[in-house]
């Protein structure tokens, strides 16, 4: 559950980076700014379904 927190705060300072560089016009920050929030806000949204379908622990014995 840590490690979907993790991705998610990640996923928002790449967000506010989007508007920042936008705002530079400087693309090639925006596109690897994009690029995170893409992969980063992928990993937490499916972290947080496989936490709460029960996934990733093992089961009792």
């Amino acid at each position: 559950m840590a490690l979907a927190i993790i991705f998610m705060l990640v996923t928002l300072l790449a967000l506010v980076s989007i508007f920042r560089q936008l705002r530079k016009k400087q693309m090639l920050g925006f596109v690897f700014a994009l690029l995170a929030v893409v992969v980063f806000g992928w990993f937490s949204v499916m972290t947080f379904i496989d936490v709460f379908n029960g996934g990733g622990a093992p089961g009792p014995i």
